[in-house]
Formats: C-alpha cells, sequence, structure tokens
C-alpha cells in the first residue's frame, strides 16, 4: 500500500452497511463521494438490513464479506482514505461465536434461612423446577448469627445438600453464574448472538478467534479496531471473579458476601462494595481493554475505544486505547444570535465539558497523539439540522481536547435506493444525496482546518485535576454491585462532587488542566521543576476534596511534595478506601498525615498557591471567550471561541511575552500578523470576533508575511430592496417555476411545489452602488435557511453557511451591481411531502425509524421549515485598517 498523507486531519464517519448488502460499484461510488466532501476515512459499522434487500444480505466475515472489505480498502487507499473496523455488528461486543460459557454474565444469588438443629436438604436451585437452567451453581456458603462461616460448596452432589445447623442459626446463601442474556443490538447478518463477558480475558480470546482467523492477511491494511460505549447491561459478574478478587483485593470475599449484598447504608459493606466495584474496573482494564488493544497491535493496527458507560476508572480505561473517544448526543444551548434551537426539533444535549475532558485528558497523560468524538448525534430530528447548527457543537469538541472527530455518521446507499437512501435511525446523516450543493463541504473542510492546528505540536495544560474515583465506588449507590458512568447520566455520579466543582471553577477561570488517577500517579516523576508524565509535563497538581485516597497514592503525592513538587490539597482526605486491613492503613495513613501536615496543609487561596508554580490563567476568558493552547517547540496555538451574545472587538491578553502573534481564520485560512501589546508576562492581541466566529493565534515566527486587516465600520448599514429574480436549481421532488420577488420570506409561501422542495435555488438582485466613496463593503445576508454562496458582479466571494451570514465583498462598481446567491435549505420539507402522499421510505429491519424522542418517526405531522433567504440583506460601510504595525 502507498504512503499516506495526514488523513487524520480531516474528519472520518461512521459508515453504516446495512445489511451488509454492499458491492463493488456501489461501494466505489459512495467512498468517492464521501472523499469529495472532504472525509479522510470511514469505520465499516454492519448493522440490520433494508426490507427486500435479502437476497443481497452478506454474512459478517464470509468469504464475500471479506472480499468487500478488501475491496474497500482498495478504492480507499487510491482516494488516499483509510479504514476503521468495528470487531462485531451492532453494539456491545457479542456475536454468533459467544457461547453462554462465555456471555455477559451477572452474579445471582439465592438464600435460605436455617434454624439451629434444622436440615436443609434440597436440590439448590436459582429457581425452583428449573433444573435445566443456565445460571450455574458456584458456591454454598452458610453464615452463622454467631459469626461462624462455613463453605459448604464441597458437600453438594449434582446441587444437592443435606446439611444440618448445629449450634447456630444460619443464613445460607448460594451463589449462581448468571447469564444476562443479552445480545448484540441491531446486529447484522451473521453478527446475531450473545453479547459478551467483558471481565474474562478467555471469554475476548474466544471471542477474539474468529477475526484473527478471517483478518489473516489484512495486518497494517486496517488502521484502528474500534469498541463502542460500554453498553453491557446487568453484567457485573464473571466465572472466576471470586479468585480475582483474591488476587486484587487480598482478602476472600466468601466470607463477607452478607456485607456485599447488604441494602443497608453503612461504613463497612460499602468498602467491600468499593473492593467489588474496584476489581470489576481491573478485570475490563486488565482481562479486556489492555490485551484487546495488544491484539490489535500485533495485527498492525490501532485501537480506539469507548470507555464511558464502562463500570470502572474511566481515565484509565481510556488511557488502554491508542485513540480514546468521547461521544456527544443532542444539541447544546448557545446565545448565539440566529442560531436556530426549535423546541419541536431539538433534542436536549449532555456535552459536558468536564465528561469530555474524561477522554482527552487520558489521551494527554498517557501520551496519545488523538482524542476522537462520536459527534452530531441526535442534534436535532431527521432531515432537520442545518451545519450552522452543527459548528459550535464541535467547537466545544475542540476546546475540550478532541482532535478528531467521527461524524454519526453516514449510510452505504446504492443507486437503486430512491430518493432519500438509506438511513440509519439516528440523526444526523451526512448522506451526499441529503446535501446537493456541498454545505456539507464547507462544514468538513472547517472540521479539517480545525483539526490541522489541534493536531500539531503537543497539548499545553499546566494542572492535574485528581479523580477521587474512590469517593463514588466507596457510596452506596442504591447498593448496586457495579457502576457504570454513563455519559447521559452525569447527575448520578459527577455533578454534585468536589471533584467537578474544582473542574468547572479552573476551567471557567481560564486554567488549562487534565485529570489524573491514581495509576497514572503512581507513574509520575518529578523533573526539572515539573510532574511528568508518559504524555507530558504539567506544573502542579490538585488534589480537590475528597475522603478516600489508596495508601499508595497518598505516599507518592508527599514523596513528590518533597522533591518539590507542587501538590495543592484544597482539603485532606480521611480514608484509605476497601476493606482490607483498613484498619491498619488508616493507621500508617494518618501517622503519614500528622508527619507530615507541614507540608501537605489544605490551601485556601488556589489562585495564590498556582502563581508560586507559576501558573497562570488565561485571562482572555474574561472577555467571554473559550480556548484551548498547544505548544510546538515552545511555539503557542491558541484556537478561540465566540459563543457569546456579543461581538469582541479588543485586545485581549495570552499568557507569555511574544515579539509577534499572527491570527489564522479557520474557516477560510486567511492570516495576518495581528496587533499587539505587551505588558509584564501578558501580550495582548487585537481581536475582532462576531457571535459564532472563530480564531486561532499563532505565536510562530513567519506564519505570515501580511498584516491582518481589521475593519471598522463607518456608516449605517443599506437594505437591499428590489426585485429578486429566483431560480430553482436543483433538488426535488420537482423544481418549482422561477419567480421574480419584491420581499424576501421563505419560498415555501410560493407554491405548492416550493413548500415541498429541497435543493437550491439562485437569487440574482441589480442595485446602485449605495456610496461611491466607500472602498469595503460588509455584506449581511440576514436569516439564511440554511446556506448560500456568494457573488458580486459575477466574481465569487465565498460560502456562507454559518452564523453569522456576513462577509467582506470588498469594493463596488460605480453604478449597477449585482448580488448573485445559491441558497440551499434542508431535506425536511421533501420528506414531509413524500409521508404525505403515502410514499414509504421506512423500509428498515430492527427499529426502522424513530424520531428524536425514539417514538414513532411521522413527518406528516411536521409544519413546513422556512427556506431560502429571508434577509434582510443589508451592505455596510467599513474601512479595513492596512497600516503596517510595528513591534
Amino acid at each position: 500500500m502507498k504512503s499516506k498523507k495526514n488523513n487524520v486531519t480531516q474528519p472520518w464517519t461512521r459508515w453504516w452497511w446495512m445489511g451488509s448488502a454492499v458491492d463493488s460499484i456501489n461501494l466505489k461510488r459512495n467512498l468517492i463521494d464521501l472523499k469529495k466532501v472532504g472525509f479522510g476515512g470511514v469505520e465499516i459499522a454492519p448493522i440490520y438490513g433494508v426490507k427486500g434487500e435479502e437476497q443481497n444480505f452478506i454474512d459478517f466475515l464470509s468469504p464475500k464479506w471479506l472480499r468487500m472489505l478488501d475491496y474497500t480498502i482498495f478504492i480507499a487507499d487510491s482516494l488516499n482514505m483509510q479504514v476503521d473496523l468495528t470487531l462485531g455488528t451492532g453494539w456491545p461486543y457479542g456475536g454468533p461465536q459467544v457461547t453462554t460459557e462465555f456471555a455477559a454474565t451477572s452474579l445471582k444469588t439465592k438464600t435460605y434461612t436455617i434454624n439451629e438443629g434444622q436440615s436443609l436438604a434440597k436440590h439448590i436451585l436459582l429457581k425452583e423446577g428449573e433444573e435445566n437452567s443456565t445460571e450455574q451453581l458456584k458456591y454454598l456458603l452458610a453464615y452463622g448469627n454467631k459469626g461462624t462461616y462455613l463453605n459448604l460448596t464441597h458437600l453438594l452432589k449434582d446441587n444437592y445438600i443435606n446439611w444440618k445447623a448445629k449450634r447456630e442459626d444460619f443464613t445460607i446463601y448460594a451463589i449462581f453464574i448468571g447469564k444476562t442474556g443479552q445480545k448484540v443490538k441491531r446486529a447484522a447478518p451473521g453478527g446475531d448472538g450473545f453479547t459478551l463477558d467483558h471481565f474474562s480475558k478467555d471469554a475476548l480470546n474466544t471471542y477474539l478467534k474468529p477475526f484473527t482467523n478471517a483478518l489473516n492477511g489484512y495486518e497494517g491494511k486496517i488502521r484502528a479496531v474500534f469498541n463502542d460505549s460500554f453498553e453491557v447491561y446487568g453484567s457485573n459478574f464473571t466465572p472466576d471473579f471470586f479468585d480475582n478478587f483474591m488476587k486484587y483485593r487480598g482478602y476472600d470475599l466468601k466470607m463477607y458476601l452478607p456485607l456485599l449484598l447488604s441494602k443497608e447504608y453503612n461504613e463497612i459493606s460499602n468498602r467491600v462494595k468499593s473492593d467489588y466495584r474496584e476489581t470489576i474496573s481491573d478485570l475490563l482494564l486488565f482481562d479486556f481493554n489492555r490485551p484487546w488493544t495488544t491484539w490489535a497491535h500485533d495485527k498492525g493496527y490501532k485501537s480506539r475505544l469507548q470507555a464511558h458507560g464502562s463500570p470502572g476508572n474511566l481515565i484509565d480505561l481510556y488511557a488502554s486505547a491508542d485513540i480514546p473517544e468521547s461521544e456527544t448526543f443532542g444539541a447544546m444551548p448557545y446565545d448565539i444570535p440566529g442560531l436556530r434551537r426549535e423546541k419541536e426539533d431539538s433534542r436536549p444535549g449532555d456535552a459536558d465539558p468536564v465528561m469530555i475532558k474524561f477522554s482527552s485528558s487520558a489521551a494527554h497523560i498517557s501520551g496519545k497523539p488523538l482524542t476522537s468524538s462520536e459527534t452530531f448525534t441526535w442534534l436535532r430530528d431527521h432531515f432537520k439540522t442545518a451545519v450552522s447548527q452543527c459548528k459550535p457543537e464541535v467547537e466545544d469538541l475542540f476546546i475540550n481536547g478532541v482532535n478528531h472527530v467521527f461524524l454519526h455518521g453516514t449510510t452505504y446507499s446504492p443507486q437503486r435506493a430512491q430518493w432519500p437512501g438509506w438511513k440509519f435511525y439516528a440523526s444526523v446523516n451526512f448522506n451526499s444525496n441529503l446535501a446537493p450543493t456541498g454545505d456539507h463541504k464547507e462544514l468538513l473542510s472547517y472540521i479539517t482546518n480545525c483539526q490541522s492546528f489541534l493536531q500539531a505540536g503537543r497539548p499545553d495544560n499546566d494542572i492535574l485535576l485528581y479523580w477521587p474515583v474512590y469517593d463514588v465506588w466507596n457510596s452506596h449507590l442504591g447498593a448496586s454491585l457495579s457502576y457504570p458512568f454513563k455519559i447521559h447520566s452525569l447527575k448520578e455520579w459527577l455533578y454534585d462532587t468536589s471533584f467537578y466543582k474544582s473542574a468547572k471553577s479552573l476551567m471557567e477561570s481560564g486554567y488549562g488542566l487534565d485529570f489524573i488517577s491514581d495509576a497514572f500517579i503512581k507513574e509520575a516523576k518529578f523533573e526539572n521543576g515539573a510532574i511528568v508524565l508518559p504524555g507530558g509535563s504539567y506544573k502542579s497538581l490538585i488534589i480537590p476534596d475528597c475522603q478516600y485516597m489508596p495508601l499508595v497514592t497518598l505516599e507518592k503525592l508527599i514523596a513528590l511534595k518533597k522533591e518539590g513538587a507542587s501538590i495543592i490539597f484544597k482539603n485532606l482526605p480521611t480514608s484509605v478506601p476497601g476493606f482490607n486491613d483498613y484498619k491498619t492503613q488508616n493507621a500508617r495513613f494518618s501517622q503519614l498525615m500528622e508527619v507530615n501536615k507541614a507540608l501537605i496543609n489544605p490551601i485556601e487561596k488556589l489562585e495564590l498557591n498556582l502563581s508560586k508554580a507559576n501558573v497562570f490563567p488565561e485571562k482572555l476568558m474574561n472577555t467571554g471567550l473559550k480556548y484551548i493552547r498547544r505548544d510546538i517547540d515552545g511555539d503557542k496555538t491558541y484556537y478561540l471561541i465566540n459563543h457569546t451574545s456579543t461581538e469582541v472587538n479588543k485586545f485581549v491578553p495570552i499568557n507569555g511575552r511574544y515579539q509577534e502573534v499572527y491570527i489564522i481564520d479557520p474557516n477560510t485560512l486567511v492570516n495576518g500578523r495581528a496587533k499587539i501589546k505587551k505588558e509584564k508576562s501578558l501580550t495582548w492581541v487585537k481581536v475582532q470576533m462576531k457571535p459564532g466566529e472563530s480564531l486561532v493565534l499563532s505565536t510562530k515566527k513567519g506564519v505570515s508575511n501580511r498584516d491582518w486587516e481589521y475593519y471598522k465600520v463607518i456608516g449605517q448599514p443599506y437594505e437591499i430592496f428590489g426585485d429578486w429574480n429566483l431560480t430553482f436549481l436543483k433538488g426535488g421532488p420537482t423544481l418549482p417555476q422561477n419567480n421574480k420577488i419584491s420581499v424576501l420570506g421563505s419560498w415555501t409561501e410560493l407554491s405548492k411545489k416550493a413548500e415541498s422542495f429541497s435543493g437550491s435555488a439562485k437569487y440574482e438582485i441589480a442595485f446602485d452602488n449605495p456610496d461611491l466613496e466607500v472602498e469595503h463593503w460588509l455584506l449581511n445576508l440576514g436569516d439564511v435557511r440554511e446556506s448560500a454562496k456568494v457573488w458580486i458582479n459575477d466574481i465569487y466571494v465565498g460560502a456562507l453557511w454559518a452564523n453569522p451570514f456576513a462577509i467582506s465583498v470588498g469594493p463596488l462598481k460605480r453604478g449597477k451591481n449585482t448580488i448573485t446567491l445559491e441558497v440551499t435549505n434542508l431535506p425536511a420539507n421533501r420528506i414531509r411531502k413524500k409521508e404525505l402522499m403515502g410514499e414509504e421510505w421506512k423500509v428498515f429491519y430492527e427499529i426502522n425509524m424513530v424520531n428524536m424522542n425514539y417514538k414513532k418517526f411521522d413527518a406528516t405531522k411536521w409544519q413546513p421549515m422556512p427556506s431560502g433567504l429571508l434577509g434582510p440583506v443589508t451592505l455596510t460601510p467599513i474601512k479595513i485598517n492596512k497600516t503596517t504595525f510595528k513591534h
């Protein structure tokens, strides 16, 4: 295979293969379409099929399926694209190779109460009369009311026991290896089967065997294998759990089973539960994630992992993969004027910046260059998401450390599929037949430009913030044995914690930070005045208010502190976690605290203590801007976004004194030398950012040989009045009649054909130059539904696809001038018309098609979406500052 260009700067997409009903002609056509709009690669995700296509279904991993995979890789390579592969179909991992033995497992128990002198003589079954149940009896344990513990397992014969209680009353616990019964969700043909036991290395190795055999010869041809978010419901056990518990926690859990299963809130039972949860985390990390990554490396692949939803330490789990991947779901609120958020069309989002940082922090501290994200899942209902609505969502990912997005997603669709083609049940769908003029291309180009900056150099965060996971594990958590840290239920385990409040406060104050776990604290070194981790160095480590901390973590923190590291305790932990020998450990814990109390005394003035470590916040946050900073051999790159309701037109400070600072527009890549002022340890940079805009600042010399063009409004806007010629260019179901309109408004009001039309139309108007003295004009299109390409006097000046819909168009001619616009709306009105006509397109198996609330999809209930140029269109006189700045 030929060498690759850096196509990871481009966005990639999850590529749903419905029924794997793919063929070479359409694979090539789909890939070419994806390449044209700006995708750098695909993640193949086999999924349920299309009704009526059964004869074209291809079983997963069959010889024919592998030929299609081979052809896909060949075509992708010829297009300088790459391919990732989900190791399975649907989600989570599972399939026909997963026997009951290795299927997802849960701990099942049954209790018997036997008084002194009574006998227990019966078959021990989880459910009476179900001798052939899939649950296997593992242990039979007796606990006396005077403290006696007896293991009766050896007395069982074919699950039958005849045992008499002596000298005490006993509660007897039967421990069963239960099976959740969960099967692969949305499985593709050939992929149906039980979900895998994720806490067993034997189960993983058995699961991987078909892939090892089938992918023989694909070494290095697939870029990465992917594992989706942990959605293994009810799984909290594995057959060898008790042996592994002894290995990792150092005591026999069977002796304390009543404490583990207790529904009461008390310290001792919570400690046992914490040990159980930590063991689940260890098994997932050491018996699944890391061996899975090792398997991938042996095949020449990288591993890409979504750790959220896992019942384990998210930082360590994310860091176990080459590419940690986050996820967002739903649409977030923004104050950007004109950014539409119709309640009836929007699903509330949960893209919390702290949650996103779990994945990027894991990448940063472990030295992984990429953090990816499953992006734009369910921003709005099907066919109703504009690229302008995608822009701030992806910008928030970038600000929090994501630098390679995977769109969710694109569905393979053959030419024989009538419009709108094959569609996956979740929005947003980025398919070429839904974007006839390529407004997707503008968004993808912007993402590519941003990622090229955000993948360069290294992260430049100063602070580490400790995540006290043991505080969560030692809490009651409804007495659940394992607890999944779900991205969609943050209020249950994150929002009310001191860690979350500390992270939010630090971020909002302008500090750059990453999160750290106990395992990575163990790896930390103090060198050259910095805390050094595999992924880089940090100036300070903050311990938020927490109750529990392992003794080894406290010992390491004190050792680092004695070496000179900046370790800041906001408060002191009070205990070690867990149950094993905790009293002895707590005595050592208290002794360490007492001996080192002057060294680890809690601080009150955090900012003062951070400044002593040469850590200073970026005060530009006081302007309302958001930022992320990267370092390239000592030079700094700032990515700035304005999600506020007001323009930022002022000097903003960045930390450090720089000879020059350059501004780059990541949308157009226009660049220039900024106007700056220096003050003590700050450099003040003049920026002009309207709501919704972003900029990149670079301190690297020689970025540009020209000055940045600042503008000043020098007059009132002129509204463009007159007759617009409206010509419908392309789209469907049919082209409406062309019109001449004098008042701008939605084209849906023009005719029934226009009401149902989705596609592109040309607006053209002639007007007189409003002021011959003005040398530069700012064109503002007002309300655009949904994107526009702009020509002035037949000269193309750019595309407007996100707020603000404004662009500098330079000078106008004397006399008559023309504005020509090509405006594209959304597919919603066309799909509404199709359903009103009774034309069925929802022809998919499984979930078929649902709306954003997972109810039946019904576009007949929609109102027509406003479409086209709503205006008003104005020209504002501006002055461009061309002065050469002296620094």
